[in-house]
């Protein structure tokens, strides 16, 4: 099975800035798929935060972090971002990354750790 791995995340201020790294543990074909970043907040349902087109030329963003987030990858390096601006605690979550075959499809990539982002004064 295929999992991505995440990094970056830490304890950060409200209002505070993080960026996330999400690259393949092993063997992957990285840049012809679709990245999705994921979350899930205490107690809460794992929701998508955002997505990049296998070229990069296509983002989508949860309405929650519209404005906030920005979502980017780097295909030679086989990693894909996700700037986090001007945090709030309700960004508290771990952040989880997978992969797609196509825009609309969901995610065919086994879940990872994730990566604990705390949002706290």
């Amino acid at each position: 099975q295929v999992h991505l791995v995440e990094s970056g995340g830490a304890l950060v201020p409200p209002g505070g800035s993080l960026r996330l790294a999400c690259t393949a543990a092993s063997r992957f074909h990285f840049k012809n798929y679709v990245i999705l970043w994921y979350r899930r907040g205490p107690g809460q349902e794992r929701e998508m935060v955002a997505k990049i087109s296998h070229d990069g030329q296509r983002m989508d963003y949860a309405d929650s972090v519209q404005g906030r987030f920005t979502i980017s990858r780097d295909n030679p390096n086989e990693t894909v971002f996700l700037q986090m601006d001007r945090l709030k605690l309700e960004d508290t979550a771990v952040y989880y990354c997978a992969a797609a075959s196509q825009w609309w499809m969901s995610p065919f990539t086994s879940w990872g750790q994730g990566t604990q982002v705390t949002v706290s004064s």
